[in-house]
Parts: structure tokens; C-alpha cells; sequence
């Protein structure tokens, strides 16, 4: 397995665990380094911040789920391309993540989020 791999696998593990698992504290303890810088402005920095959201947003959605379409990986970054369903039937979000893996540990995020609108201007998928 080449390391870009071996990111990629991190990445999905981390957050298959915590969001489709429902473990947060888990994927973080497996899965984070000695640090979680968090660059969305909606978030606090930090493992525990990551952890209190999974768990608040999966009281709120039991049913959510986490798809991962697509990954890329180059240097120490992951991109995750993600279709991110709060219950079933749901339009959803596309959601793209970039992680910054450090000595096989996750030590950053960034994201953007999309909700996916009843029509579009085309026949393509946002996936």
C-alpha cells in the first residue's frame, strides 16, 4: 500500500467510523493526531468539538448517512467528494472535505456544502 493509499484509508475509516458508526470517540482516538486544526468558521478546533458534533447531528438524524463517491489524495492531502443524507429519501448535500494527514493522523479540515436543489439547470448529478 503506497502511502497516499494509506492516507486515503485513514481518511475513510475516520470518518465512515464516526458519522455511518456512530463512534466519534473512537475514529478520533484511531484515527487523529495530537492536534485537529478546524477551518470551518461554524466549528471550534479540536477533537472534542469534532466529537460533540457528530454526536449532536446524529441525535438530531439517526438515520444519517455518509456516502464517500470519491477520493483524491496528493502530498499529506485527502479530498473526500461526499453525498451526506440526514434520513432516507433525503436530497441531501454534496460535501467536499480536505484532510491533512500527519504521520498517518489526521491533524486538519477544511469543507464546503452544498445542498442538492429539487431541480437543475441540467441532467448531470451533482456525483
Amino acid at each position: 500500500m503506497t502511502h497516499l493509499d494509506e492516507n486515503k484509508r485513514v481518511v475513510r475509516s475516520y470518518y465512515e467510523e464516526a458519522f455511518n458508526g456512530g463512534d466519534p470517540e473512537g475514529a478520533v482516538k484511531r484515527y487523529v493526531g495530537n492536534r485537529y486544526i478546524q477551518h470551518n468558521p461554524q466549528a471550534a478546533d479540536g477533537p472534542e468539538a469534532f466529537i460533540g458534533y457528530v454526536k449532536w447531528i446524529r441525535e438530531e438524524f439517526p438515520e444519517l448517512h455518509l456516502d464517500i463517491k470519491r477520493m483524491i489524495a496528493e502530498g499529506d492531502l485527502v479530498v473526500t467528494h461526499s453525498h451526506l443524507e440526514n434520513y432516507p429519501d433525503d436530497r441531501g448535500s454534496a460535501v467536499v472535505d480536505l484532510f491533512r494527514v500527519e504521520n498517518g493522523k489526521i491533524v486538519e479540515h477544511w469543507d464546503v456544502l452544498q445542498p442538492i436543489p429539487e431541480q437543475a439547470a441540467n441532467e448531470n448529478t451533482m456525483f
